[in-house]
C-alpha cells in the first residue's frame, strides 16, 4: 500500500509539472502574441506617421509654390509681405519634419533640442516662430506638440538673453 502511494504520489506531481508547464508555456505564448501585436500595431503607427508627413510636406510645397494655394492655409498677418509668408511656411515644414522624426523615434527630445537650437539661428525662423504664436497658442496644453512648443519658447528666450556667441552650447537640453 505504502508503494502504491509513493507511485501515485509521483504520477500526481508528475502531471501537476506537466500541467504547470503547459501553463507556463501558454502564458510566454500569449505574452509573446501581445509582444508581436504591439510591435504590429507600432510599426502601422509609425506607416502612418511617415505617409502623413509625406502628405503635409507635398501640400505644404504646393502652397509655397502657388501663392493662391497657399492663401488657403495663411493664417498669418496679412501685413507681412507675401514673399516673407512664403518662407514662413517652409519654416514651417522644417520645424513640423523635425516635430515629425521626435514623434517617430528617429531623434529623442534633446536631439530635437539640438537642432532646433541651430535652426534659430536664423533671423527667419525666429520671425517665423513669432509669427505663428497665435497659431500655438490654441493647442491643448497637454498635448505632446505644446509642451514641445513651451521647450522651444524657453530655448528661444535662452538663445536671446546670451551673454555668447557660442550658440551652441546655450540652453539645457532635456533629457528623456
Amino acid at each position: 500500500m505504502g508503494r502504491l502511494g509513493s507511485t501515485a504520489l509521483t504520477l500526481l506531481l508528475a502531471a501537476a509539472s506537466v500541467t504547470l508547464a503547459a501553463r507556463q508555456r501558454r502564458l510566454e505564448e500569449a505574452r509573446l502574441h501581445e509582444r508581436r501585436l504591439e510591435l504590429e500595431e507600432l510599426a502601422i503607427r509609425r506607416t502612418a506617421l511617415a505617409h502623413q508627413q509625406r502628405m503635409q510636406w507635398e501640400l505644404l510645397a504646393r502652397a509655397i509654390d502657388d501663392p493662391s494655394l497657399a492663401a488657403v492655409i495663411d493664417t498669418y498677418d496679412k501685413s507681412i509681405p507675401v514673399e516673407k509668408r512664403r518662407q514662413f511656411f517652409y519654416a514651417n515644414a522644417w520645424y513640423v519634419h523635425l516635430y515629425h522624426l521626435y514623434r517617430a523615434g528617429i531623434l529623442d527630445r534633446e536631439e530635437l533640442y539640438r537642432h532646433l537650437r541651430e535652426f534659430f539661428q536664423s533671423p527667419l525662423f525666429r520671425e517665423y516662430w513669432d509669427a505663428s504664436k497665435a497659431q500655438r497658442a490654441s493647442l491643448n496644453e497637454s498635448s505632446d506638440e505644446a509642451r514641445i512648443g513651451q521647450m522651444v519658447d524657453s530655448l528661444v528666450m535662452d538663445l536671446d538673453d546670451a551673454d555668447t556667441d557660442e550658440w551652441w552650447v546655450v540652453g539645457v537640453p532635456p533629457t528623456d
